[in-house]
């Protein structure tokens, strides 16, 4: 792998992490489009790395280290977040690099412990703590829970660079190593993928955290996450688009999501959305046997309503819905109005059962639902309409 090459960001400012065209899922998050595993190489007169790379890609960062300088040569490590993803080969890195010290946060000096057994190696920083390079200066900020408890930036002075650790991040393998290169619709539709199915239920943070940027008003000129392009032409957009998730304010779409056994629930799906349309809400119908749970988180992201719909099954929901909505609980979106729906045979449990789980996601519901008996009739089909008219006028007023 001698023939991998560093990519320069800016003066004296290197990247030097992997392409990952192959993953396909991360940790049931569908990742078509691959990620990157960034890692950056500051040549300040005290050399420093800044995060390393999931574990099978150790040769790939080593021979661009290798492309600007001896390996050996490098003074700091600095580990902004200690998942195996940013630290999978750092005890390996570590052995050949031969640092004068590795920085975490105190957060992350416990996990890089119990990860590899290597706390001794680590140098714990404190939140505002400036680390002088020399002739260059890294200070560190604390963001727990964004989206670990060790998670911190770093942000380099003298370059105007944030290294954001997994904020503002996005899986998608590339060299095209800045965001300009790419399509925008493209860039946020990934970075709100990743938002959705990683950050959502920390966006109280994420509002903390902006406003301590706004606060420091420290000039940015490149923000360098750990996975997928860095930001430079587009930082406003994506500052923005942050916030907007964040405060989760009501938007004019719905979605539906459901499975079905003989298409009776689908029938129902399709009156429902043919109702939230009316309104003038846009809806997306979403059934879980051509969607994976993290597009349909994604679609969770800009929508303040929901109607999820399942046929019933040996007394039970049927799989797949159990697997989206037990996806979507866990990732806690908020101010959201729905209803269930769906049909059965004899025993028709479902219903309950979905509005059990909309009841635990606090999400507001408007009714308790509507189920039918086998093939859902013209009449019940209108009611089903009329429910998703419902539906979207619930959230037409939440809107104001």
């Amino acid at each position: 792998m001698k023939d991998l090459k560093a990519i320069k960001i800016a003066d004296n400012v290197y990247w030097v992490g992997a392409a990952d065209w192959t993953v396909r899922d991360f940790h049931g998050y569908t990742t078509e489009r691959g990620t990157t595993y960034n890692a950056f190489l500051v040549m300040a007169d005290k050399v420093t790395l800044i995060d390393t790379v999931k574990k099978p890609f150790l040769g790939e960062m080593m021979s661009r280290i290798s492309s600007v300088i001896e390996p050996g040569e490098i003074d700091y490590i600095i580990s902004n977040h200690s998942e195996m993803d940013h630290s999978g080969c750092l005890p390996e890195a570590a052995a050949l690099i031969r640092p004068q010290k590795i920085f975490a946060s105190a957060n992350g000096k416990t996990a890089l412990e119990q990860h590899f057994r290597i706390g001794n190696l680590i140098t714990p920083v404190r939140n505002g703590e400036t680390l002088s390079l020399g002739n260059m200066n890294i200070t560190f900020l604390e963001t727990k829970m964004l989206h670990w408890p060790d998670s911190m930036v770093s942000y380099l002075a003298e370059r105007n660079i944030i290294f954001s650790q997994d904020g503002f991040g996005m899986h998608l393998a590339t060299y095209d190593l800045f965001d300009e290169q790419h399509d925008l619709k493209l860039l946020r539709w990934e970075a709100g993928k990743y938002y959705a199915n990683i950050l959502l239920p920390y966006s109280n943070l994420i509002l903390k955290l902006l406003d301590e940027l706004g606060r420091l008003n420290l000039p940015v000129d490149i923000i360098a996450p750990d996975h997928g392009p860095l930001w430079r032409k587009h930082i406003p957009d994506i500052l923005g688009l942050y916030k907007e998730w964040a405060e989760r304010r009501p938007q004019r779409k719905a979605v539906v999501v459901y499975d079905t056994m003989w298409e009776s629930t689908a029938l129902m799906a399709k009156s429902l959305a043919a109702g939230i349309q009316e309104t003038g809400v846009s809806v997306k119908i979403l059934p879980c046997s051509a969607n994976n749970r993290s597009d349909i988180m994604t679609e969770l992201l800009d929508a303040n309503a929901i109607a999820v719909g399942s046929s019933t099954l040996n007394n039970n929901i049927l799989p797949r819905i159990a697997d989206v909505m037990t996806y979507v609980k866990g990732l806690r979106p908020t101010n959201m109005v729905g209803v269930a729906f769906g049909s059965f045979g004899w025993s028709g449990e479902s219903v309950a059962q979905l509005n059990k789980m909309l009841d635990e996601m606090k999400v507001e519901r408007i009714s308790d639902g509507i189920k039918t008996k086998y093939v859902p009739t013209d009449d019940e089909l209108a009611k089903c309409h009329e429910l998703g008219r419902q539906l979207g006028e619930a959230l037409l007023k939440k809107i104001g």
